[in-house]
Formats: C-alpha cells, structure tokens, sequence
C-alpha cells in the first residue's frame, strides 16, 4: 500500500477540522521518505516496532506512512492512557523508537520511570514553535529536515500492530507476519475495497481517533486511493456536520455513539447543515441500537451501510443501508469468510440460537508475547473468535447479542447488558450507554 503514485497531484491528502490544516499528497509523500531515512539511520529494520503517542494532528499519518514503508510495525497509542498504561505497550511492542507529539508530552517525559529497561534509543517529539526541548528527544520534524525526501533503497510493507481496548485485561497487541515484500507488491485488500467504494474525487471524513484500528486503516487506504481524508481533530457533533458541510463530504465511516450524539442536537440545528454531498457511509466497532439507525436513516437517507469486524481481522461482515431496512438489527453476511455459532460444549448452533461466534478463512494473527490467549481464541478446527456472541437467521445474516464475558446468568437465563444499553441510549437525557 502506498500514496506515490497520487504525488503531482495538487490536491490535499490531509484536512484537518476545524484548524484547516492541509497536507497535500505531495508534503506526505515527502515527509514520509524523510523520517523513513531517519528510522533507517538509526538502526531500525524489518520486524522492528515504532511506538505513536500523538492525537490526531498534521504528523501522524506521516509517521505511519514511514514506517510503512520501511517494514516497521506502528504501534498507535491511546492518548487517554496514562503513563505507565503508555510504557506497558512500549515494553509489550518491543519498540525501538517512540514518536511523540507535544499534545502528549507529559507522557512522554514519565514513559521512562515506568520502563525497567529504559526508553528506546531514538525519541522524536513534535513540540509546539518556542516550546523548550525535551531532555532525550529529539524535535520532530527538524530532526528530519535535512534526510533525502526521496524514498529508502531498501522499502518493504510494515503492518499495524494493534493494541486492544483492554477490557478484560491488559490490552493485547494483535500482531500478524509481515509480507516481506516491496510496499507496491503487497496484498492490498482493503485499498481495494474503498477503491470499490470511492475515487480520487471523493472526500473521505474520519471522524474518530486515529490511535483506533479502523481510523488509521480506513484513512490510509482512502490516501493510497488518492481520496482527500478529513480528520476531525475532536469529535464534536455539531462541528461534524459543519466539517461535512463546508468540505462537500462525500463518505465518512461512524462509530453508534457518534450517531446518537448528532441526534440528540436540536432539529432546529441538525437542519442547518447542507449534508447533501453525502454519497454513502459506514459504520461499525459498536452494536448500533435499532431505533437510533432507523433515525439516521430517516435523516440521511438509505446511504448508511454496516460492517462487523475486530482488530484481530479474522473475518468480517457487511450489510448496506438497503438489506439492514429489510433486516433491521442485523449485521450482515460474511465477507470472504465463514461464520460458525458455537455453544458452550462446543457444537455448532443452527439459525435462531445465539452462541459464541466464530469465523473461518480470516486473516491469520497472534497476541503478542501471550501463547495462551493467541491458543484460546482458536477451536479444535482451527476457527477464531474474539468472545462476541450472536446469531445467524435462516438467510445467513448475522445478529450480535453481546460480548461472552459481559453475559449474566440469572435463574438459568442468560442475561445480555447490551439490550438494555441499546434501549437507555434512545432516552433524550443519555449521551451513551
């Protein structure tokens, strides 16, 4: 996956809401050949890991770029987290290099009481203009300024090493093998489908934190099809629908709560707001209450499609606006893979009966540094799952129901939260549930 091929262009790559930041395909191009130089010099190489401790900012996508591009694993870090939380993924990640901005340099300036074994060698930080240094970091992007903006002699594809939210632990690096391939011979399956779904003349919103698994993928594969990204720097819903106004959005992908955000603004408000560049939209990462979809399709229109999926990639979904109003509360079908209901003993449900699920034909992945939980996330047939219990009808689509450790059992019945959560966060007086 790469952006090369989009630089002459004239055209930004990069918007950022509501600073107005541009970052044209030509200055990410560049500033990405430079700090992949920069991490070469240092001594990293193929396999190696590059920690990100930045909010979604004019660097961030340059950073992921580099490393890329030079074979490296990026490891985006949660910004909420404090840190020790920080320096647990630095330490988990083996990470060779942290790349920091100033948004995050408290963090940074404590990562180091928390690692044992210190901090990786090469630290860059973007500090603000007449910000003082940070004893051991260096300033980024000066510290790059003077490398070649052409690229490396020696590009290979890297990969996302993906932390997870952690809800049932400490979070789990979800790490798959590199292709050891140059980046324009690697498999790019999902530059693929949003080439399916967009064109260089689209408009692509990205609305949610970049240190998430869908954020970084789903933009960098709108750039790699030379589609202009719009990043809101804060979720904010009625800045939102501005930043969809005033840039003639044409796609964006949502998380639920994004959703119910919106529609608890004031008519009067939502109004206001010419969204009639919307072409079609996505979303996923959460159950979306049946109600609250019904409302924004009522609102935007039959252009909301759905898609089920994890950070581990072993299977996914999709369902478009117009089966999901034939199939309300449904998911979808399976995309290039199976989908298994599996009880308790082991035993595959049949349509009706909600169960464990599994998937089959996904991409392969392991937890970083935890055998144990790589092996139990696996059957007997070799059949993955992240703990997400659902359902399958008798047309093969599927229905979530909750997650396998949120389950209550109660005289015998199980008990699933999410039912009521889905119905507390239509109350006008709950932001989220």
């Amino acid at each position: 996956m790469q952006i090369r091929e989009h630089v002459g262009a004239d055209k930004p790559a990069i918007i950022l809401h509501p600073s107005g930041t541009v970052v044209t395909f030509d200055e990410l191009e560049a500033r990405a050949n430079r700090l992949a130089h920069h991490f070469r010099q240092a001594g990293l190489k193929e396999g190696d890991a590059v920690a990100i401790l930045m909010e979604n900012n004019e660097h961030i996508h340059a950073v992921m770029w580099a490393a890329r591009r030079s074979g490296l694993y990026y490891v985006p870090i949660n910004t909420h987290l404090t840190a020790a939380e920080a320096a647990y993924i630095v330490e988990n990640s083996a990470a060779k290099a942290i790349v920091g901005s100033a948004a995050m340099r408290k963090v940074c300036e404590n990562l180091g009481e928390h690692l044992p074994g210190g901090l990786p060698d090469l630290l860059l930080i973007a500090c603000e203009k007449g910000e003082a240094d940070l004893p051991g970091w260096q300033r980024y992007p000066e510290c790059v300024a003077d490398q070649p903006d052409t690229p490396i002699d020696d590009e290979r594809e890297g990969d996302l090493l993906q932390y997870s939210s952690g809800t049932t632990g400490r979070p789990k690096g979800i790490k798959r093998e590199l292709p050891h391939v140059a980046p324009s011979e690697a498999p790019g399956m999902m530059s693929a489908l949003v080439s399916y779904w967009m064109t260089p003349d689209s408009v692509y919103l990205s609305p949610a934190p970049l240190y998430h698994t869908a954020p970084s993928v789903w933009s960098m594969s709108a750039q790699a099809g030379g589609v202009t990204t719009l990043v809101l720097e804060k979720f904010d819903p009625e800045g939102c629908l501005d930043a969809i106004a005033r840039h003639r959005v044409t796609h964006g992908q949502f998380v639920p709560a994004m959703f119910t955000r919106m529609l608890k603004l004031p008519e009067a408000v939502r109004d206001s707001y010419d969204l009639s560049s919307l072409q079609r939209v996505m979303h996923a990462a959460a159950p979306c209450p049946v109600e609250i979809k019904k409302q924004m399709i009522d609102w935007w229109g039959p252009i909301i499609d759905e898609y089920y999926a994890s950070s581990e990639a072993i299977g996914s979904t999709l369902i478009s606006a117009e089966e999901w109003l034939a199939h309300p509360g449904s998911v979808g079908k399976p995309m290039a893979c199976e989908i298994h209901i599996i009880d308790e003993g082991g035993n595959e449900l049949p349509p009706g009966q909600a169960g464990e699920i599994y998937f089959a034909g996904g991409y392969s992945f392991e937890y970083l540094n935890d055998e144990a939980k790589t092996a139990a996330s696996r059957d007997q047939h070799g059949w993955v799952t992240v703990g997400d219990v659902g359902y399958l009808d008798d047309e093969g689509y599927l229905y979530l129901t909750d997650r396998r450790h949120h389950m209550i059992i109660s005289g015998g019945v199980n008990i699933y939260p999410q039912e009521t959560e889905n119905l507390l966060v239509t109350h006008p007086k709950v932001l989220d549930a």
